[in-house]
C-alpha cells in the first residue's frame, strides 16, 4: 500500500480502508459502487460535536443550528478521500448561498502532515482535528470517507460511506432536501 508517507501505517489505518477498496481486492472483476449510503438510524441522537480546525477555531453543531451541515471523515493515507476533495469543495461554494457547511474532519493526523498533504491538493474547506479518533468513533463505523448529512435542525439523515462524486446525481438527491427544509422548532 504505497499511500502513506515511508510505508508506515498503524492498525487503525489498515482497518480504516474503504469498503469499496476492500471490496474492490476480494472479487476482482465484479463492478460496485465506490458508496454506500445509509439512513441514519431512527432514535440515534447526534453524538457530541465539537472539535478545532488548523487555527484554532472551534466547530460546533450546535453552533450551526439552522443550517445544513456536512461532516466529511477523511485522513491524506485515504485515497479515495483524495479523490473525492475536489468534488466536494465545488459542492459546498455551489451550495454556499443555501448556508451549506461543509467541514473536513481529519482523523488523527498531526497538524504538518495535513500542511504538507494541503501543499499537494490544496482545498478551502475548514479542515477539523479529531487527534484522538473520537469523532470518527461516534459518527461513523471507521471507513473512509465517510459523510454525515445533517439536516438544519441538527439532526443526522444520512451517512454516505466510501466516495462520491458531490457534483452528480446521487450527491445532488442526497444534498437537495437538506438545502430546503427548514429548521424544526423546539
Amino acid at each position: 500500500m504505497d499511500f502513506l508517507p515511508n510505508c508506515q501505517r498503524s492498525r487503525r489505518q489498515v482497518l480504516g480502508l474503504s469498503l469499496a477498496t476492500i471490496a474492490a481486492a476480494a472479487l476482482p472483476g465484479v463492478a460496485r459502487a465506490a458508496h454506500v449510503v445509509r439512513v441514519w438510524p431512527d432514535g440515534k441522537a447526534a453524538p457530541a460535536f465539537a472539535l478545532t480546525d488548523m487555527d484554532g477555531k472551534t466547530w460546533s453543531l450546535a453552533a450551526l443550528k439552522g443550517q445544513p451541515v456536512m461532516l466529511n471523515f477523511w485522513a491524506s493515507w485515504c485515497e479515495p478521500c483524495r479523490a473525492e476533495m475536489p468534488s466536494l469543495e465545488l459542492l459546498a461554494t455551489r451550495h454556499e448561498r443555501a448556508g451549506l457547511v461543509v467541514l473536513a474532519v481529519n482523523y488523527q493526523e498531526a497538524a504538518p502532515v495535513i500542511k504538507r498533504f494541503l501543499d499537494v491538493l490544496p482545498f478551502s474547506l475548514p479542515i477539523l482535528l479529531d487527534r484522538d479518533g473520537t469523532a470518527a468513533a461516534a459518527w461513523t463505523p471507521r471507513v473512509f470517507p465517510t459523510t454525515v448529512l445533517i439536516d438544519r435542525s441538527g439532526t443526522p439523515r444520512q451517512s454516505v460511506l466510501g466516495d462520491l462524486d458531490w457534483m452528480g446525481p446521487v450527491a445532488r438527491d442526497l444534498i437537495e432536501p437538506l438545502l430546503h427544509t427548514k429548521p424544526h422548532t423546539a
